[in-house]
C-alpha cells in the first residue's frame, strides 16, 4: 500500500492519502496465531451483542462454546482489542496518569444543530490475518461521520490526523466529547483541539450512554461490511470501510430522523455549501 521508493510522493503523504498513520507504517505488526484472531473476533461479535460482558461473563460464554480459557486471558485481549464494560469503565481504553481529563459539559444541554457537539471514538477491526484499530470523527446533530483513520496501534497519532482533517473540511464544532482513553487526553489531541478554540467535554463514570451513537455506528458497520468481507489487508479494509461510510453518510436512512440521511440532516443549515463556495 506504500511506497518507500515512490517517485513523488513522499511517505508522509501517501500515508495521508491512504488514511493510515506514520507510527503504522513503520511499526510491524505483531503477528497473532489463527487461533487467537478468531478468538478475538468471536470475543468482538460477542461483545457487540452484550456490552456489559466483562472478562469474567465473557470467559463464562466462551467456555459454554467450546473453548477452554480462563479469565485472565480473556481480560489481557478484551485490554488489547480496547474492549470494556459499559457498567464498569464507559472508556475505549484506560487514561493516562499523567494526562489532563476535561469536565463534562453535555449534562442537560440540548444537542439539535450540526456542529454544535462533535464525539469521537476507537474500535477494533478483525482481519483475516491480524487487525487494525478504527478512529471515526461524528457530528452529534446528524450521526454524519466527519473522517476516519486506521492504525495498527493504539497511538494518538491516527486520532488527530483524523481530527484535523475534519476541522479542515468541516469547519470546527463548539464542544467536542470523548472518553478518557489516552488517545484522546493526549497533549496533541487536546491540544489540536485548544488551538482551535473548541471546549472539550469528556465522559466521566456513568456516562456511557453518551457514547451510544457511535456504538451504533461500530455495530452497523460490522455487521454490514467488516464481519461479511474478512479483509486480507489494511488496503482492502480501508476501501470496503471507506466505501460503507460513505454509503452510510449519503444513503442509509436513520429512523430517527424520519428516513433522513445523516449527510441530509447535517446540511439542512448549509454548512456544507458555505464550505464549498
Amino acid at each position: 500500500m506504500i511506497d518507500p521508493g515512490h517517485p513523488r510522493l513522499s511517505i508522509v503523504r501517501q500515508c495521508e492519502l491512504a488514511s493510515i498513520s506514520r507510527s503504522s507504517f513503520y511499526r510491524a505488526p505483531t503477528a497473532e496465531n489463527e487461533e487467537t484472531l478468531r478468538l478475538m473476533r468471536l470475543i468482538d461479535e460477542q461483545f457487540l451483542e452484550t456490552p456489559w460482558y466483562g472478562s469474567r461473563q465473557m470467559a463464562r460464554h466462551l467456555r459454554r462454546n467450546g473453548w477452554c480459557i480462563g479469565r485472565h486471558r480473556v481480560r489481557r485481549l478484551m485490554t488489547r482489542m480496547g474492549l470494556a464494560p459499559i457498567y464498569q469503565h464507559p472508556k475505549t481504553s484506560e487514561p493516562h496518569p499523567r494526562h489532563k481529563v476535561y469536565p463534562y459539559l453535555l449534562r442537560h444541554l440540548a444537542i439539535e444543530e450540526p456542529n454544535h457537539v462533535w464525539c469521537a471514538d476507537v474500535t477494533y477491526i478483525p482481519m483475516r490475518r491480524g487487525f487494525l484499530y478504527l478512529v471515526a470523527i461524528m457530528d452529534w446533530a446528524s450521526r454524519k461521520v466527519l473522517a476516519w483513520r486506521l492504525s495498527n496501534t493504539m497511538d494518538a497519532e491516527f486520532c488527530v490526523a483524523a481530527l484535523e482533517e475534519a476541522i479542515a473540511r468541516y469547519g470546527k464544532p463548539d464542544i467536542f466529547n470523548t472518553d478518557q482513553g489516552s488517545q484522546f487526553t493526549s497533549f496533541a489531541f487536546t491540544n489540536t483541539l485548544r488551538e482551535a478554540g473548541i471546549r472539550i467535554s469528556m465522559d466521566g463514570r456513568g456516562r456511557w450512554m453518551d457514547n451510544v451513537f457511535i456504538e451504533r455506528l461500530w455495530r452497523s458497520l460490522k455487521y454490514e461490511c467488516v464481519f461479511l468481507n474478512a479483509f486480507e489487508t489494511g488496503s482492502e479494509a480501508r476501501t470496503g470501510i471507506g466505501h460503507w461510510i460513505g454509503y452510510y453518510n449519503t444513503d442509509r436512512p436513520h429512523s430517527a430522523f424520519a428516513g433522513r440521511t445523516p449527510d441530509e440532516v447535517y446540511a439542512r443549515n448549509g454548512i456544507e455549501e458555505k464550505l464549498a463556495a
